[in-house]
């Protein structure tokens, strides 16, 4: 048996005649009569009685009436949910996200949720070297990163451009202008990041252009660490602007770098080349295009 004869033996035990249904189901009376036919030699029990000029059910084909009903529903409920997840409306968003890549990521998804309430969430936070890998290993679809990155293996969809800031201690005397890397030369810096990744390596490339020699006295990827550790005039440090709306409430001074250093970072959405993308990360991707 197929979930056609159970649809077929379903529209005879409730019409009660082989025209009727036949009608109903949109097939001739002669098939049809032969589906059924083929289900009582395949089961070995009869499924319907004549009674004059209707059937009546056996008890053995009301025992499968009663699972023909549960299982063309549930046919019905899977074919919907497939379609669900095939559009977006269900399944799953497996995203990463860089330490201090987007500031308005809670509104994004926000959005994202009240559009696609049925999609279920996997949110991985890491650096952005590390979310690249992420993405080629599957574990994750997409990734919101810092750049640059080598990113030969990914499409990428770039977000925004951001100026960096000189954070210090409300200890430190204030200043009301922008400051260019020259001055703050002499600054004891703890760099955001980790050697080699993203932002780390821009700041130490911006120094480097203008053949300057940072006072670099330390890092620290932990960001509130880093926050604390800057408020309680432990030492400066230089972020992008996005860290400065997720971290508001310390009490420190922050100052715009001057554009002419050139010191910039860039974020962007990056998911796999040549892969196949869910419908749930595909809708995801869109919020940041319309």
């Amino acid at each position: 048996m197929d979930i056609r004869q159970l649809r077929y033996f379903i529209a005879i035990v409730e019409e009660k005649k082989i025209s009727a249904a036949a009608e109903r189901i949109h097939i001739s009376q002669p098939p049809l009569s032969q589906h059924l036919k083929t289900m009582e030699e395949e089961l070995g029990v009869k499924l319907v009685e004549r009674s004059g000029k209707s059937l009546e059910v056996t008890e053995a084909g009301k025992a499968l009436y009663k699972y023909a009903l549960q299982m063309t529903q549930l046919m019905e409920e899977a074919k919907m949910e497939v379609k669900e997840v095939g559009d977006g409306i269900n399944g799953r968003l497996t995203v990463g996200i860089n330490t201090f890549s987007v500031a308005e990521l809670s509104e994004i998804l926000h959005q994202f949720k009240k559009q696609y309430p049925k999609v279920t969430y996997k949110i991985q936070q890491n650096e952005s070297s590390h979310l690249c890998k992420l993405v080629r290993d599957r574990v994750i679809e997409l990734a919101i990163i810092r750049l640059p990155l080598e990113l030969d293996d990914f499409s990428v969809l770039h977000l925004h451009t951001e100026p960096f800031y000189l954070i210090t201690s409300q200890k430190q005397k204030p200043a009301d202008h922008e400051v260019s890397l020259a001055e703050i030369e002499n600054v004891p810096l703890l760099l955001p990041s980790t050697e080699g990744l993203g932002v780390h390596y821009l700041i130490l490339e911006a120094f480097s252009r203008f053949k300057l020699h940072p006072h670099i006295i330390g890092e620290c990827s932990d960001i509130s660490l880093l926050m604390d550790l800057v408020s309680s005039d432990f030492g400066a440090s230089i972020v992008p602007e996005t860290l400065l709306k997720r971290h508001r409430a310390y009490p420190i001074h922050a100052y715009k770098i001057s554009s002419a250093t050139k010191l910039a970072g860039s974020v962007g959405v990056i998911w796999l080349k040549n892969h196949y993308l869910s419908k749930a990360a595909q809708n995801f991707i869109n919020l940041f295009t319309i």
